[in-house]
């Protein structure tokens, strides 16, 4: 009989039910073996970063052209301890000589995986051509090798990098959007709360995709999906533990490592946030839309029904894609006037 939404009892024992998923997504998960592989463990990690660089290799900057359709160049920023640069990799379509607006972009990956070029052809076919838009994607250190907060700053030190040579790179830093998917998504949030508390670059949007924002795992979603998404809370843990180390669950952590975090989501750019339902991430994704209304801000927020942790990538056909690829793409034209 129900216990209460989601939760069931069967001879005693609480089992959560989960949202269905979506028909052309469950095909597609199938078909990929995306469930079925196994979780990401501390154990595991370093095995699981070697497969993820031969699965996702980095295409090269004469691929990125793809023929002359594109201009594209790898950049570099100092950091701001004066230990080595970040790389960026500026791309817009060729031969277009006004200034575009800027999607200033930050990889996905759980904080421990992905690069800055393998996200770029999709950014390009996708935005940078329809839209007329120039987008700087960052390279920034991972995790355990690079703990909190190596990664956010070299995102800051590269945005500080491109906004001041704006002109350079033929973009106007006024229409500039932040944005990220799963871990870059919550990169791009804590990167506008920094930016905002130090009176760095101000964005007039923060493209918030599936972000990955509460280190604490505390969600009803977070315990849902456990053993059901593609990326569930096991996972995220092992993400969260080796970006943060012993500092993971502190209950002083900073909003820059895990905006869920933040007390002050006051004074934020426009935020556009999208999430599916059956994904760990859900319910910290509604929460924080949720709290920038309440600070007074502006957030658009998509529940997508039916979808999993990266129901974009696995199953870019279905029709639930179509439909959040638009919703984004009516966003960004809205913010960027285009």
């Amino acid at each position: 009989m129900p216990l209460g939404e989601g939760v069931l009892v069967v001879d005693g024992s609480v089992v959560r039910s989960v949202p269905p998923l979506d028909p052309q997504v469950r095909a597609a998960v199938k078909a990929t073996g995306a469930r079925a592989r196994e979780a990401l463990t501390p154990e595991g990690l370093a095995a699981w970063q070697e497969r993820d660089a031969g699965a996702r290799p980095r295409p090269t900057l004469d691929q990125l052209r793809d023929g002359g359709r594109f201009e594209v160049t790898e950049l570099h920023a100092p950091r701001a301890d004066g230990e080595g640069e970040v790389t960026l990799v500026s791309a817009r379509p060729a031969g277009v000589h006004e200034e575009l607006p800027l999607l200033y972009y930050l990889h996905g990956g759980g904080m421990v995986t992905g690069n800055a070029w393998s996200v770029l052809p999709r950014l390009l076919r996708s935005w940078a051509l329809p839209l007329g838009l120039a987008v700087v994607s960052v390279e920034y250190r991972l995790a355990p090798r690079t703990r909190f907060p190596g990664a956010v700053e070299d995102c800051y030190a590269g945005l500080g990098w491109a906004v001041e040579h704006a002109e350079e790179l033929g973009v106007d830093a006024r229409r500039l959007v932040i944005g990220g998917k799963s871990a870059g998504g919550g990169l791009a949030a804590a990167l506008a709360l920094l930016s905002r508390d130090r009176g760095g670059p101000a964005a007039v949007g923060q493209l918030l995709l599936s972000p990955m924002l509460d280190d604490r795992g505390e969600t009803f979603s977070s315990h849902q999906m456990a053993g059901h998404d593609t990326w569930d809370r096991g996972s995220n843990a092992t993400a969260w533990q080796a970006l943060l180390g012993d500092r993971h669950g502190a209950a002083d952590l900073s909003p820059y490592a895990a905006p869920a975090r933040a007390t002050d989501l006051s004074r934020l750019p426009a935020a556009y946030v999208d999430v599916g339902s059956a994904e760990t991430f859900r319910d910290e994704a509604v929460a924080y839309a949720d709290a920038i209304w309440r600070a007074g801000g502006e957030a658009e927020l998509h529940v997508w029904p039916g979808a999993c942790h990266g129901f974009d990538t696995l199953a870019p056909h279905a029709a639930v894609t179509q439909d959040a690829q638009e919703a984004r793409t009516r966003w960004l034209r809205r913010v960027l006037q285009r």
